[in-house]
C-alpha cells in the first residue's frame, strides 16, 4: 500500500462519521471482552466528535482561521499583470467515469476555475496550468483526469485551448506542487486556489522553490448570517466542512512529506 493511500485512509478513520462506525465497532469488541466503562467513553467520545465538528460555529471557526493566515498572505488583494502562467489546482471537478457518468461534475471549490478563466481574459498570464489527476484512472479505471475535465471547462469558459497545459498525474497537493514546477521552471506563477487551502499551498510552494503568488477564492461567510437553525442544528454539510478544514490544519501542523520539494 502506498503512502497517500494509507494517509487517506488513516485520515478517513479518525473523521466523523467513519469515526463513529468505527467506534461502534470497538463498543461491541470492548463489551465483549467485559470493558464495558471503557466501551461507553470511546462512543461518547465519537458522538461527541461527530455533533460538534456538525456545528456551523466549530467549521466556520476553523475555517476563518485558515482563511485569515491567507488574508495575511495576500491571498485576497487585487492582481495586477505579468505573470507566466496561472496555476488552477485539482479538487474543482470530479472528472467523467464512462459508462456510468459521461460529464464531470462541479465541486464547491469550482470557482477555481471560474476565477482562473476571468484572469486569463484580464491578460495576467499567457498561458492556464490544469494540474490534477485521478488515482482511479491511473489504476486503469475508466475516469478521466482532474486536469483534463478542467481544461474542458476552461475550453467553454472561453481560454483558448493552445493557452492550456495539462498536468493530470498529481495525486495531491505535494506532486501537484512538483509537476507544476517542473513545467513552469523558474517563472513566476500566480495560483489560484481556494482560501482554506492558500496556507498549505503557499508552505508547500515556498519549499518547492517556485516564484509565486497565490490567490485565494471560495472564501466562506459567517455562519452567523444563516437562520438560526442552520447556525445552531448540526447538518451534514458542515461535519463536511469541518473535515475539510481540520484535515488542512492537521496537514499544516503534521505533514512533513513537503520537505521533499526542497532542492
Amino acid at each position: 500500500m502506498s503512502t497517500y493511500v494509507f494517509l487517506k485512509v488513516l485520515v478517513q478513520l479518525i473523521m466523523p462519521p467513519t469515526s463513529l462506525a468505527v467506534a461502534a465497532l470497538l463498543w461491541l469488541v470492548l463489551r465483549w471482552a467485559g470493558l464495558r466503562r471503557l466501551a461507553t467513553v470511546v462512543v461518547g467520545l465519537a458522538i461527541v466528535q461527530t455533533t460538534v465538528m456538525s456545528l456551523a460555529p466549530v467549521s466556520t471557526a476553523m475555517l476563518v482561521a485558515l482563511e485569515d493566515q491567507a488574508r495575511a498572505l495576500g491571498a485576497d488583494k487585487p492582481v495586477a499583470c505579468c505573470f507566466d502562467a496561472i496555476v488552477v489546482l485539482g479538487g474543482t471537478i470530479v472528472p467523467a467515469a464512462p459508462p456510468y457518468s459521461l460529464e464531470p461534475h462541479l465541486t464547491d471549490a469550482s470557482d477555481r476555475m471560474w476565477h482562473a478563466a476571468r484572469l486569463f481574459h484580464a491578460g495576467i498570464a499567457p498561458k492556464v496550468i490544469v494540474s490534477g489527476g485521478t488515482f482511479v484512472e491511473q489504476e486503469g479505471g475508466p475516469a478521466t483526469t482532474e486536469a483534463e475535465a478542467m481544461r474542458r471547462f476552461l475550453i467553454a469558459l472561453g481560454v483558448p485551448a493552445d493557452r492550456i497545459v495539462s498536468e493530470g498525474k498529481s495525486l495531491n497537493t505535494i506532486e501537484n506542487i512538483r509537476n507544476v514546477r517542473d513545467i513552469v521552471k523558474d517563472g513566476r506563477t500566480l495560483i489560484v486556489t481556494s482560501g482554506f487551502h492558500v496556507p498549505r499551498v503557499a508552505n508547500l510552494a515556498e519549499k518547492g522553490g517556485l516564484d509565486f503568488r497565490m490567490v485565494g477564492t471560495d472564501w466562506q461567510f459567517p455562519s452567523a448570517i444563516g437562520p438560526w437553525w442552520e447556525v445552531w442544528l448540526p447538518s451534514a454539510s458542515t461535519l463536511s466542512w469541518s473535515n475539510v478544514a481540520l484535515k488542512e490544519m492537521l496537514a499544516l501542523a503534521f505533514d512533513r512529506r513537503g520537505e521533499s520539494l526542497r532542492r
